[in-house]
């Protein structure tokens, strides 16, 4: 009852779960690192593994996912997201400008974030970030890839049951980032998430209005981010630099390698 009156009615953002690396040399940089749907903090252990040691790490866990809260009357959007990342931010008492690192979904909040709170962000760099143009009235013989999965996505938000059965196979198969977890447990935060920060986003729109650096990250085998609408922003924003790379959507095989290189030249970039 005092959970829901601090932070339903009178809005004071949830502090996420978060995880932090402190370096025993003098830090150069901070890191933040933001997961995608479904996934939790863990997401990005192969690529810490390999990051320089003169750095401070932090991963968070999203609302709704991993060990965060879980309300059940939360908005899951990219603002809700980004008020948790500050809240975060504060209680962890760091230091900004940081170097934001999203993969998916926490690109989204990434962008969020820099967004709202742009005297903390240095830098973002975007993993397979779905960025859909979802207001073009244009006449099409065929519709845009992004009306095409925001009506998979709608498809999916109809029958959670089914989605947890091929999630199941998905998470025995490891087809998917070893720290996807999605359960009857966490299901409604995760259709409330993928309708709400995912399908009704406004992220190609935010990306337009920054000006911060902003590497992204594709894999030409994804199938969930319309590379069309990242080659545009590449080339309509000169602070905005796309990597292409055989890869899929998750965090493993070259992207980790990819993200790894991308980070070090930011943290570079700083000094």
């Amino acid at each position: 009852m005092f959970d829901k009156l601090i932070h339903r009615w009178l809005k004071v953002p949830y502090a996420l779960h978060a995880d932090v690396v402190k370096s025993k040399q003098p830090v150069v940089a901070t890191v933040l690192f933001i997961h995608g749907i479904g996934d939790n903090g863990r997401t990005w252990g192969a690529v810490i593994k390999k990051l320089p040691k003169n750095i401070k790490i932090v991963t968070v866990d999203l609302l709704g996912f991993g060990e965060s809260p879980n309300p059940s009357w939360a908005i899951y959007n990219a603002k809700t997201q980004a008020r948790s990342v500050l809240a975060t931010f504060l209680k962890l008492r760091l230091r900004g400008p940081i170097i934001i690192v999203g993969h998916s979904l926490g690109s989204l909040v990434a962008v969020d974030v820099a967004r709202r709170y742009p005297l903390i962000v240095r830098s973002l760099i975007l993993c397979s970030p779905p960025f859909y143009q979802l207001h073009d009235d244009e006449k099409r013989l065929l519709p845009r890839p992004d009306k095409v999965l925001t009506n998979i996505y709608r498809t999916i938000k109809k029958y959670p049951d089914k989605f947890l059965e091929v999630a199941a196979i998905a998470m025995r198969y490891k087809l998917i980032n070893k720290s996807f977890n999605v359960t009857a447990q966490n299901i409604d935060s995760y259709m409330g998430t993928l309708e709400a920060a995912i399908v009704n986003q406004t992220s190609y729109e935010d990306v337009m209005k920054l000006s911060l650096p902003i590497d992204i990250l594709h894999g030409t085998l994804d199938p969930v981010v319309v590379a069309r609408n990242l080659k545009e922003l590449a080339r309509i924003k000169p602070n905005v630099k796309l990597r292409s790379i055989l890869a899929g959507h998750e965090i493993k095989g070259r992207m980790v390698d990819e993200a790894v290189d991308l980070i070090s030249q930011a943290i570079n970039k700083k000094l």
